[in-house]
């Protein structure tokens, strides 16, 4: 596709949903406040071009927007679930309308395949179909009291404001994860986008405040501010704020679990990952390549669950070393709007730069680089962001092996004996987001599921690291944060729980059996 071409389709896109050429970043519902905060530029990862312009909301739009959000919640709260849940339905109807345009300028603006992009949106669409039905099973508990002639049982009610606070990566399936439920429990949310993708954020404010608007839907129910990390320490500091959702680095939700923390609110985070597979003597090579292959080098390995560590039996280990190193010559490396490509860029130059010094630090440690990823240049690549992939052969103990590098850096590593050898290496990592066996052996693979196997939050049997579907719960442990979005039980964290009992007798025995006369 010639730079003329792409020029004009995403100028078409651009204009189907409502992004211009200089916008606003604060809106509550699709009402966009004047704001004259600093200018974000947008550029596109995928050719360099300035795509638009954001002015980025203010103390005060921040204030008015949580002010409009808490007044909101007073009328919003009383709907009917299920009714609520009629709105988010047509949000993931509307969806399907946008789908195409939206996946596109996410491939444009972050960097991720076309196809990406759309299986992007298309989760949006399938959290919103699973909130429907959710909306009628908010569901508590009867219990049993000891006390005659009681009644007990547990219920949820909505929290409140829901902060969101969301990384690049995903810049609109986050969001919608997050909104989708908070909606259907009877929270308001206010969101902070990643500041570089701030022109898929507008693109959503859109779309949701067109389904809201036409369902007479208070303003304050949607807000958006697009900014720095000035906002997300306001949301995390503020008291108005019950439940702050922040996904992105570990250092980030650190500061965000610290600032929450001290002021008793609640978070949910889902922060880094350095995801492993183990590659056992039965493993069926033939799911192991694609698995791999995708896990490492998809999203140019900037998903939280990208492959990063492969660790594999020695008695394989050769074979396996071989099928990859041959398999990354045919990664083709270009526009992600060419559906014939791989792989596209990186983010931005600071993510190239970091890359490379990545590449450099397993040098450094004693690596041994197969397959040594580069920046290209030359015509198609004249944004900076392009990179080709990395295999080295690395010691799990490695400190740049316990870091998690953002970019299409792959480790490989042998293990001898059992699967409990290996399934020790995986672990010995500080994150534990995502983790994958291939195996056909039941024994091995019901080890690694079992309480003493993988130690994070996702385990899989013979598929990738990358790729998880909404009907169950995302996220994982230790420094990954220990959140949970989406599927499941999820929803709960977007409500507070409260339990009832209620006495219908003409006496008031007390719990425990104790007795206070006078």
């Amino acid at each position: 596709m010639s730079i003329v071409a792409v020029e004009t389709e995403i100028k078409a896109v651009l204009d189907q949903l409502g992004v211009k050429e200089m916008n606003s970043g604060a809106a509550t519902g699709s009402h966009w406040f004047n704001t004259r905060g600093e200018q974000i530029d947008s550029y596109s990862p995928v050719d360099g071009k300035l795509i638009a312009s954001v002015k980025s909301a203010t103390e005060a739009e921040y204030e008015a927007a949580i002010l409009k959000g808490q007044e909101a919640f007073k009328d919003w709260r009383k709907v009917p679930a299920p009714k609520r849940g009629e709105i988010v339905r047509q949000l993931g109807m509307k969806l399907r309308e946008y789908k195409e345009p939206l996946g596109k300028l996410v491939s444009y603006e972050m960097g991720k395949s076309y196809q990406e992009g759309l299986g992007e949106v298309q989760e949006m669409i399938d959290i919103c179909d699973f909130a429907v039905g959710l909306s009628r099973q908010l569901n508590g508990s009867t219990l049993h009291s000891e006390r005659p002639i009681h009644r007990m049982y547990d219920q949820y009610h909505p929290l409140g404001t829901v902060g969101i606070i969301s990384a690049f990566n995903f810049p609109v399936a986050v969001w919608c994860w997050n909104t989708a439920l908070a909606w259907i429990c009877g929270d308001v949310c206010i969101w902070k986008p990643s500041e570089k993708t701030p022109l898929t954020a507008i693109a959503c404010q859109n779309i949701a405040a067109e389904v809201f608007a036409d369902n007479d839907v208070p303003e304050g129910v949607c807000s958006l501010v697009i900014g720095g990390a000035d906002l997300g320490i306001a949301l995390s500091n503020d008291k108005r704020v019950p439940l702050v959702s922040a996904t992105g680095s570990t250092r980030m939700g650190k500061a965000v679990s610290e600032a929450v923390g001290k002021r008793l609110g609640k978070s949910l985070l889902e922060l880094g990952g350095n995801n492993a597979i183990i590659i056992t003597p039965s493993a069926d090579l033939k799911l192991v390549l694609p698995g791999v292959v995708f896990g490492a080098v998809g999203t140019t390995g900037q998903r939280c669950t990208s492959t990063r560590r492969l660790i594999i039996h020695d008695s394989i280990y050769d074979n396996v070393k071989d099928i990859l190193t041959n398999a990354y010559k045919q990664i083709v490396i270009g526009n992600p709007l060419d559906e014939s490509n791989h792989m596209g860029p990186l983010i931005d130059k600071d993510a190239v730069n970091t890359y490379l010094d990545a590449i450099e630090k397993v040098k450094a440690e004693g690596g041994n680089v197969l397959v040594e990823g580069k920046a290209l240049t030359g015509e198609g690549y004249e944004s900076g962001c392009y990179v080709s992939p990395t295999i080295a052969e690395v010691e799990n103990s490695y400190a740049i092996v316990q870091h998690e590098t953002f970019a299409p850096l792959l480790y490989l590593t042998k293990y001898s004996g059992s699967v409990d050898n290996a399934i020790d290496v995986q672990n010995d990592v500080v994150q534990g987001l995502s983790s994958s066996i291939f195996t056909n052996n039941i024994r091995e693979s019901e080890e690694f599921l079992s309480a003493w196997g993988s130690d994070c939050g996702i385990a899989n049997v013979n598929i990738g690291t990358s790729g998880a579907e909404i009907g169950g719960a995302f996220g994982g442990e230790k420094e990954t944060g220990g959140g949970r979005e989406s599927g499941s039980d999820a929803w709960k964290v977007y409500m507070r729980r409260q339990t009832n009992t209620i006495n219908y007798s003409a006496d008031l025995p007390l719990a425990q059996g104790i007795k206070f006369e006078f």
